[in-house]
């Protein structure tokens, strides 16, 4: 179990970092007047990945894994 907990947190930690990276991007090519289209898709894999991890989760937690 304690194999999952470390997985998890740094699944999160990754989650965070792409989604800091993808905004700190937004905000200093947005600035420059430089094209978004990478500091959006960062921000779209973030939130994608926010939404599997959410899930993932919640199938853990609600013990709908299989993992009896």
């Amino acid at each position: 179990m304690e194999g999952i907990v470390v997985l998890s947190i740094a699944y999160w930690l990754a989650v965070g970092v792409v989604f800091l990276i993808g905004l700190a991007q937004l905000i200093i090519k947005s600035s420059k007047n430089q094209p978004l289209k990478p500091a959006l898709k960062l921000l779209i894999i973030s939130v994608i990945m926010l939404v599997i991890g959410v899930g993932a989760c919640a199938v853990i937690l609600g013990g709908l894994g299989g993992m009896h």
